[in-house]
């Protein structure tokens, strides 16, 4: 007698589909919501910084793409560490990982309540901040989500926003800037403002521009020769980001040339005011409406990933179980992890600035992205026999370039993330003398 088949996931996805996946989770937009921090960061070098971040991505990428093909129902920066280098580094890294589940939802709330400020300018900030934190929550609480399909129609009208912002973003230029050659070249380097601190400072935030192409490794075991289109599709969605997002960057920078940094009340919006610049109030509305949205939906999943990261904790007793680990019997939702995410979005939202909390997320991201580049070398370097180009050097220039840009975040994020690790290490302690004696998984 036959034995039956088990249920498995069916192996249809193309190349092409993981593409428009890697797309869609980035998002077209990427590069608009961090314009203006990077840009008074790096002395108006927002070209420079997103092409260096991109180098940085690309070999991060790499590694990626292969580290899929040895565990392809993993798909993790914390799998990767813990199986090729040490559990208690994987441990290290997933806790920075947790990190940046908990202040995603932050610097989403941060953008979309200056975002409605410009819509309502006469409503203050904390109004806007409560609102969407309640907002966010409750939805959260009904396990409202939005579908894949609404993300990839919101990701069609964005990529409609950004051409209509190309084209009249060259007319303006060409009508109104008339560049001179020296003009063409300012926004990839300008000697009144250069300096090699804060180009690396203001690319340790750019990064974000790319935050979540390594998501395309989590769908492994649903395509078609997962291992080689993993890393090409991991690899072609950061260089079509970076392209894009360089082009946006750069139309931006001619249409407003660099005279110094944006002021305190527009900086985390700035793009939408270069917008305003070249398609009046309509592409102002337009794209802020846009953003707006975007950004909400952002929040809600981040919001949605840190509750259920948090549960998962509390179910395998990491963290208090009675607290983390229950369900909401009704809407079958983690109820009390959410109210707990929503409480730190609304506290982080009024204690930090957007760009101090993308820079304390990327403390976490490059810790994760250094991690994944040092198990893809230890692997293809000295364990596996299967032929790679570069093993080792490939590698080892992703870890020595993100090192380098995670080394010049703010001394403050800095400070912050390692106590941040600190407090993890302190945990992964306590569980040490708990009842099992081991680390907690994160």
């Amino acid at each position: 007698m036959a034995v039956a088949e088990l249920p498995h996931l069916k192996r249809s996805l193309k190349l092409w589909h993981l593409i428009v996946y890697g797309v869609i989770i980035i998002q077209p937009t990427a590069p608009m919501g961090i314009y203006g921090v990077v840009s008074n960061i790096a002395g108006g070098h927002v070209v420079t910084t997103i092409l260096i971040a991109m180098a940085a991505m690309l070999l991060t990428a790499i590694s990626y793409g292969r580290m899929a093909r040895v565990y392809p129902q993993a798909g993790s920066a914390f799998t990767y560490v813990s199986k090729e280098l040490n559990p208690q580094l994987g441990y290290i890294v997933g806790w920075a990982m947790l990190m940046d589940y908990l202040l995603n939802p932050i610097i989403c709330v941060i953008w979309c309540s200056q975002a409605a400020r410009n819509i309502v300018p006469d409503v203050p900030y904390l109004f806007w901040v409560i609102a969407f934190v309640c907002l966010f929550t409750f939805l959260n609480t009904r396990a409202i989500q939005t579908s894949s399909r609404v993300n990839a129609i919101l990701s069609i009208a964005m990529s409609v926003v950004v051409v209509l912002f190309l084209g009249l973003g060259l007319r303006y230029i060409l009508q109104f800037v008339h560049p001179a050659s020296s003009d063409l070249l300012r926004p990839f380097y300008d000697p009144a403002t250069f300096s090699t601190q804060t180009l690396f400072q203001g690319t340790s935030v750019a990064v974000l521009t790319y935050i979540g192409f390594d998501g395309i490794s989590t769908m492994a075991e649903e395509v078609e020769n997962p291992r080689r289109n993993i890393m090409l599709a991991t690899v072609l969605t950061c260089l079509i980001i970076g392209l894009l997002s360089t082009i946006e960057v750069y139309v931006a920078q001619l249409a407003w040339p660099y005279s110094g940094p944006f002021p305190a009340s527009m900086v985390d919006t700035a793009f939408v005011h270069v917008a305003s610049r070249v398609g009046g109030k309509f592409l102002f509305q337009l794209l802020n409406g846009t953003l707006l949205v975007a950004n909400m939906g952002s929040a809600i999943a981040a919001q949605f990933g840190a509750s259920r990261l948090m549960y998962s904790m509390g179910r395998d007793r990491s963290l208090p179980r009675k607290i983390f680990g229950a369900i909401e019997p009704r809407y079958q939702v983690p109820r009390n992890n959410v109210l707990i995410v929503g409480a730190i979005a609304l506290l982080g939202a009024l204690l930090l600035s957007y760009e101090q909390g993308a820079e304390l997320l990327n403390f976490g991201a490059f810790i994760a992205f250094i991690g994944v580049n040092a198990a893809a070398l230890v692997y293809y370097g000295f364990r596996s026999r299967e032929k790679v180009m570069l093993p080792v050097i490939m590698p080892a220039v992703g870890i020595i370039v993100c090192g380098f840009i995670w080394f010049h975040l703010t001394h403050s994020a800095l400070l912050l993330g390692a106590v941040w690790v600190c407090v993890g290490i302190a945990v992964a302690g306590l569980m040490r003398l708990s009842k099992r004696g081991e680390l907690p998984e994160v």
